[in-house]
């Protein structure tokens, strides 16, 4: 398959999930349902962790606008939401592909991150890492493959600069990395565009800032018992089947070709991604074959983010290697250079994405079960409802279930007022709420879900 053809099937699968979660309000899931009844409660942008306040800003102000607007249906408004939360990424990753799409090798890198580090952590869609991670994804594409720097290419880094000055924790090695990267890349270039030399300082200056706010944040918040739990469950990604089996296939593959090159020339590397991503498809099942814990679990992405910032962090560093050392370099780079190799590089990891959006499908599939559920439990009661009359333990009502987020969750799905609102028996403080404010009852007066 050729390159481009690849670039735009990853894009075409890309822009099409945004549209199917934003329809299904994907959004919803865990914190999302909390932070958008605060936004359409208080009217104001819920920036309540500065650190990642950049990334909330972008995120809720289209549906803060339509809130001032006038608009009260809270289907359409989560729609929106959803889209949104989906959209920012899927935009940055489009830009990382297409700036891309001329070298097989960072055409296939981009595409492995999509399938690696997006994907597999992508249902809880409201975290901030998503688009710290694609921010800088692009970026580093940016760097890589312009011939010069140039003026839009540093205006382009000043404003990702500025989206990761303060957007997630993960900028505490993204940010110096990127600082780095866009420093050699002006040294490489050596422009004597003063213009393009002041916007790539200042988004150097960015990133660097980004890794100070991320640092400041770490060390003020250590103590914290949420960061405490953080900390703790580092290395609990492989509860997260739609990571770890790629990430241990592709691992398995990367050492053979590191010890062996030259079977990359042939097809057997095609046969094992082939044989990987049959594995990825397969973790839908895996719950019937193995046992009931073996399952794909929502709320693994979560704790799979850390994981996938490292994984993210080797891919971006593979890349650099990939542009600069172009004199004698070692065996494997000189085979992946090879343009057949490229392109079976680049149709083996599209297989690899297609597979990891099979699992996204169908968790998409089971939320919107648990959101009718969630719904017709609202709507056919009055008062205060407690979670323990609910199946919320059963499959597959727990694979989405939170319950400081029952409340607002709740009022969201609420067709009139007075339909009952879904509590836990229980006061929060085993595992409560990084921000109290998310485990409250909103009033969300005049606002209702049609359709």
């Amino acid at each position: 398959m050729a390159p481009t053809q690849a670039y735009r099937t990853v894009v075409l699968l890309l822009w099409a999930l945004v549209a199917l979660n934003g329809w299904v309000c994907r959004g919803l899931f865990w914190d999302g349902a909390s932070f958008l009844a605060i936004v359409l409660d208080t009217h104001t942008i819920n920036d309540f962790y500065p650190a990642r306040a950049h990334v909330a800003w972008v995120t809720q102000t289209p549906v803060l606008l339509l809130a001032r607007a006038g608009v009260t249906d809270t289907h359409l408004l989560s729609m929106v939401y959803s889209a949104t939360l989906f959209a920012l990424p899927t935009t940055l990753y489009q830009l990382a592909l297409w700036r891309a799409r001329a070298d097989p090798v960072l055409l296939g890198a981009v595409v492995a991150i999509v399938a690696l580090v997006y994907l597999p952590t992508s249902f809880f869609i409201i975290g901030e890492y998503h688009t710290t991670y694609a921010a800088a994804t692009a970026a580093t594409t940016i760097l890589l493959t312009g011939k010069r720097f140039s003026r839009c290419d540093g205006a382009l880094l000043c404003v990702l600069g500025a989206l990761c000055l303060a957007s997630y924790e993960a900028m505490v090695y993204l940010g110096p990395f990127l600082a780095a990267a866009t420093l050699w890349s002006m040294v490489r270039a050596r422009t004597t565009d003063n213009v393009a030399r002041l916007l790539g300082g200042l988004a150097a200056l960015a990133f660097l800032g980004g890794a100070v706010v991320a640092l400041r944040t770490i060390i003020e918040y250590w103590d914290h018992d949420y960061f405490t739990r953080v900390r703790h469950a580092t290395f609990d990604f492989w509860q997260d089947l739609q990571f770890i089996v790629p990430l241990v296939g592709l691992g398995i593959l990367s050492f053979l070709s590191l010890v062996w090159p030259t079977w990359l020339k042939g097809r057997a590397p095609l046969v094992a991604v082939g044989v990987v991503a049959a594995l990825l498809m397969s973790t839908i099942w895996f719950r019937q074959l193995l046992n009931p814990e073996a399952m794909i679990f929502p709320p693994a992405h979560y704790v799979a983010r850390t994981g996938a910032g490292g994984v993210l962090l080797a891919f971006l560093t593979a890349m650099w290697v990939h542009a600069v050392w172009r004199a004698n370099p070692p065996r494997l780079l000189a085979v992946l250079r090879d343009p057949l190799v490229g392109r079976r590089l680049v149709a083996a990891m599209l297989v690899l994405v297609l597979a990891a959006a099979v699992p996204d499908l169908a968790l998409s599939r089971l939320w919107v079960g648990y959101l009718d559920y969630f719904r017709g439990v609202v709507t056919s009661r009055s008062g205060l409802v407690s979670s323990s009359e609910l199946p919320m333990g059963q499959w597959p009502y727990r694979l989405f279930a939170q319950d400081w987020t029952y409340p607002a969750l709740s009022v969201l799905l609420r067709s009139a007022p007075g339909q009952g609102i879904v509590v836990a028996p229980k006061d929060y403080r085993s595992f409560p709420p990084f921000e109290p404010s998310c485990g409250t009852v909103p009033r969300l007066d005049g606002y209702r879900w049609s359709g």
